[in-house]
């Protein structure tokens, strides 16, 4: 059997469907249209750092503009689930389209693997967004040894849980220049996943009745993961909790092929791992209050992952409360977590359309980082 790919971002939920793609097994995947091709108009390297406190190596690609000189880079951090550095899902390669279009725009561009993933070292399992944020450090260290990149500009850019390891590591350091968070929580993570969970499941065509039972279950699961028991009680209360509510589990939202044992086993396993029992219990108002650099905050305005309405007021009035008034925080119309332009914002549309990170979106960042890099 194919191995399922989980959504990038925070697409973690409780009796509902993380195996999202199980709905296109067997769909084969080509290059999306614009994708950029090569030979590309400006430099592309191959590169490694090394996290060594971790002792992980990490591999990524380097893109810079083809004239010489010192330029302004950035990095780019992926989502939740093991990404490349491409942050690829669904066919789909957004981070390839981001680093693409900034560096037609001057920027150096920085992605790399998750660590386990592709061609970086270490165990993706075991890490928890401190580690990620220790990775992303890491790549900003290996850019300051570079003579070709000025030194006093270099930013982050995170997708979705990227957005937070940003914010950890801008929250430590006074050397992050700026920040660009796409589609990152402001809110308390327990509560914009029980949110998540909701609008997702709606979008599957799931009643408000089995929305609302679900919805109680899952708060049941999330409150557990976050308390402070042990991983062998947390994973028999979640079996117990499991077995007890197997029927209110909605069949729309079993992937073909699953059965409802396979998936709570998953689930069970994934919300009793260090990454999740981490972010579970994870503010991002604590460390957004500490961010001193620019920040712009982008979010679709159909995103039912995270979503607009409530988490970028939150993004914008944490920092100008702690004094940080160069934020930008900007709903974009009609687009998706992934900045694809939807109908309705479900999952089950991400694989369907051959774009990825509008041009609308791309032209925001591209717009205020020349502004922030003069």
């Amino acid at each position: 059997m194919k191995k399922p790919y989980l959504i990038a971002g925070l697409g973690t939920m409780a009796l509902v469907a993380i195996f999202i793609t199980y709905l296109y097994m067997g769909k084969a995947f080509e290059a999306k249209p614009w994708e950029p091709e090569k030979p590309y108009p400006y430099k592309s390297e191959d590169v490694t750092f090394e996290n060594k406190p971790a002792k992980v190596k990490l591999a990524g690609t380097l893109t810079l503009p083809s004239e010489t000189g010192k330029f302004p880079a950035v990095i780019l951090i992926t989502g939740s689930g093991p990404q490349n550095r491409d942050e690829e899902i669904l066919g789909h390669k957004p981070f390839l389209i981001l680093a693409d279009h900034l560096t037609r725009n001057g920027i150096a561009v920085l992605r790399y693997d998750d660590r386990g993933t592709a061609s970086s070292t270490g165990d993706f399992q075991s890490a928890t967004g401190v580690d990620f944020s220790m990775d992303a450090e890491s790549a900003l260290a290996y850019l300051k040894t570079r003579s070709d990149i000025d030194t006093t500009r270099i930013g982050l850019i995170g997708h979705s849980e990227g957005g937070m390891v940003a914010t950890l590591v801008a929250a430590r350091r006074a050397d992050v220049a700026f920040m660009v968070l796409l589609a990152s929580p402001a809110v308390n993570i327990l509560k914009g996943l029980v949110t998540q969970d909701s609008l997702i499941a709606r979008s599957f065509g799931v009643s408000e009745k089995e929305v609302e039972e679900m919805k109680k279950v899952n708060r049941q699961v999330y409150e557990l993961a976050a308390s402070d028991i042990s991983n062998d009680s947390l994973k028999s209360q979640l079996t117990i909790l499991a077995k007890n509510n197997e029927l209110k589990l909605p069949g729309q939202l079993i992937p073909p092929g699953v059965t409802k044992e396979q998936m709570m086993e998953a689930n069970i396993q994934r919300f009793s791992s260090p990454w999740f029992r981490y972010i579970i219990d994870y503010d991002p108002a604590v460390d957004l209050a500490k961010i001193k650099c620019p920040v712009l905050a982008l979010i679709g305005e159909k995103d039912l992952q995270v979503t607009p309405w409530d988490n970028l007021p939150l993004t914008q009035s944490i920092l100008k409360n702690a004094g940080n008034t160069n934020v930008v925080a900007k709903e974009l119309k009609n687009l998706n977590h992934f900045f694809q332009e939807c109908e309705t914002g479900s999952p089950k549309e991400y694989a369907d359309t051959s774009q990825m990170f509008a041009s609308t979106m791309l032209s925001e960042i591209s717009a205020w980082l020349n502004i922030r890099i003069k």
